[in-house]
């Protein structure tokens, strides 16, 4: 339990309890499933139960690696997608054909329940809840605690294969993009940027980052624009012009739709003077 106990330990909005199964919390409002060694063995039906009761309680619940088997055997993830570490997807999918196995991805999150690959995918995951719970900028200072990258995406792959180009190929073309965020990005822009045919350019970009370029900076202004509402005193009108936006209204609509609640609304949630919430 080490990695959510280190993320999670970073920031005193959570409490932190390591328990077994004789000594879970029945209140807790994250409940972290550990991978273990042996997939194939049962887990014992007080553990599953417990877990059960979490879940039908309404807590969110984030497996990493093979824990996500654990909620399986519980019928936890049954219509439900879920991933864990490449070498176990196969065996997921015939040990448990109700669930929807979702193949290379570092996490997936389907409602209050998150599944995740290996144990770096686990810090993504742990990463994306405090992101959830308090903001972007506290997501990154966690991260910068636990010497780790900000969270990366869910849709990042977990492996590549053996010719693709390293992970820092088209870095200076990304970081070009988020340094020129307010202005108009195309796929032509960012791969005269790289040096790169269009088609090469899309081609090698997918395969660093797990999705096409315009998703990528679609979700790099979304992220952007998080950290100006919770640090700044920025109007929504500046902050979608200096994400890219355009109008305030296509910001609004945009934020709205992609993060479930309204720049305002985010704002006094994240800002500099919300508290967020405490979960334990």
């Amino acid at each position: 339990m080490s990695i959510p106990e280190h993320v999670f330990g970073q920031h005193p909005g959570y409490r932190v309890v390591v328990c077994g199964i004789h000594d879970f919390d029945p209140a807790a409002d994250i409940v972290v499933v550990p991978g273990y060694e042996d997939p194939h063995l049962p887990v014992p039906e007080e553990y599953l139960e417990a877990l059960r009761v979490a879940v039908e309680r309404g807590a969110r619940v984030v497996a990493v690696c093979t824990g996500v088997f654990a909620l399986a055997a519980g019928g936890i993830l049954n219509g439900k997608a879920a991933t864990t570490h490449w070498r176990h997807t196969e065996q997921l999918r015939v040990m448990y054909p109700g669930v929807d196995v979702v193949e290379n991805r570092l996490f997936v999150e389907d409602g209050a329940i998150l599944t995740s690959a290996g144990g770096g995918a686990g810090i993504d995951a742990c990463l994306h809840v405090v992101q959830t719970d308090f903001g972007a900028t506290v997501a990154d200072g966690v991260a910068k605690d636990v010497v780790f990258s900000s969270v990366r995406g869910a849709d990042e792959p977990q492996h590549r294969d053996g010719i693709t180009p390293s992970r820092d190929s088209l870095r200076a073309t990304r970081e070009w993009v988020i340094e020129n965020m307010g202005s108009s990005i195309t796929v032509q822009r960012m791969a005269d940027h790289s040096l790169l045919s269009r088609r090469t350019f899309i081609r090698r970009f997918a395969r660093e980052t797990g999705m096409p370029p315009m998703q990528w900076v679609a979700l790099q202004r979304i992220l952007g624009a998080r950290r100006l509402l919770e640090a700044s005193d920025w109007s929504v009108e500046r902050i979608a012009g200096a994400t890219g936006f355009g109008t305030a209204a296509n910001f609004r609509t945009i934020f709205r739709r992609e993060v479930g609640v309204t720049p305002t609304a985010y704002r006094k949630l994240h800002g500099p003077t919300a508290e967020g919430p405490h979960p334990r």
